[in-house]
């Protein structure tokens, strides 16, 4: 596994920024740190954001997660644990120690700890968290969707002149080369819809099957992940997309999933999955649709709660979970 390079170097650390990208393949985020008597403040340079924080602990994390590059950041814990700052970028870490240091921060790392611990701690937000990440926010418009259409078109006629002139072999070749373009520019959106047109046509058949799935009651939650399959005979899965990020055995017996509790706490909303001891075996926050629980709940045999957390109750969940999808 890699660790992120960047330049520490000697002498007194007055700004840091991310040394590579949060991942192997990302660009490098556009973030600025700074601490001064136990204040951590980060600027965003792309949007103007600016975050200042009082942590109890900056939290150097390196995150291996299922079927995806490992995602390198920063941290900033309160003093239960949870985050307040999450900061994804290819940080230097003897710099962020040395700035922790004189800013009389500790620093702790997950170089000890599980995937499955190193998600849930990552997952487990404190009111009011917030993610910065450096990096241009992509407003996709009308134009940018006319020219994604034009470009499928365009490439579904390509495809098919070649395939009805017996040339199957060329657009191969073609579709290899647009692969190797799309790793090097920037418009990467528009080349993929002209080398891989059938995208284009199966993203609403397959957005209107999920639909329909999630109608039944035999998934829940948005196309992209993550969401929760239930599969015969007794096994819930979490999925991204189309790769399985966890699976649970279901049933009543303590330690199988049998249950969800759709919370809430202040600024803060999600899922846990539960055993019938009620405790979490999974974390997955963000907004959830209770009518889709509900028949989800319903179809896969498990038993739905909704209600409002306490701060105790929250971090006793958040923190004891066996794992979860930040």
């Amino acid at each position: 596994m890699r660790e992120p390079n960047g330049s520490g170097g000697g002498g007194e650390v007055r700004e840091l920024v991310p040394a590579t990208g949060a991942t192997a393949r990302s660009k490098r985020p556009q973030l600025a740190m700074t601490a001064d008597a136990g204040i951590l403040t980060v600027t965003d340079r792309t949007s103007g954001e600016t975050a200042q924080v009082k942590p109890a602990s900056l939290y150097l994390y390196r995150h291996e997660r299922p079927g995806s590059e490992d995602l390198y950041g920063v941290a900033a814990l309160d003093a239960d644990g949870l985050v307040l700052l999450d900061l994804p970028g290819g940080w230097h870490m003897p710099s962020v120690k040395d700035l922790a240091a004189q800013a009389g921060i500790p620093v702790s790392e997950t170089r000890y700890q599980t995937p499955a611990r190193i998600g849930a701690n990552l997952a487990a937000r404190a009111p009011g968290w917030r993610r910065l990440s450096g990096l241009p926010r992509r407003r996709f418009t009308k134009v940018h969707k006319i020219a994604v259409a034009g470009a499928g078109v365009a490439g579904l006629a390509v495809m098919t002149i070649l395939a009805v002139n017996g040339m199957w072999f060329a657009w191969r070749g073609v579709a290899t080369l647009g692969r190797i373009l799309v790793d090097l520019l920037e418009v990467k959106w528009l080349f993929l819809a002209f080398f891989s047109p059938l995208l284009l046509v199966m993203r609403p058949i397959t957005g209107r099957l999920h639909r329909w799935r999630v109608g039944q009651g035999s998934i829940v939650g948005p196309p992209s992940g993550p969401y929760l399959v239930g599969r015969q005979p007794s096994t819930l899965e979490v999925v991204g997309g189309v790769q399985t990020l966890a699976t649970m055995r279901r049933g009543r017996a303590p330690g199988l999933a049998a249950g969800l509790l759709l919370y809430r706490h202040e600024d803060l909303t999600g899922l846990f999955i539960l055993d019938s001891l009620g405790k979490a075996l999974h974390h997955l926050p963000g907004p959830w649709p209770a009518a889709d629980l509900d028949r989800f709940a319903k179809r896969n045999d498990l038993t739905l709660a909704v209600h409002g957390l306490t701060h105790d109750e929250y971090t006793t969940l958040a923190k004891s979970t066996k794992s979860a999808t930040p």
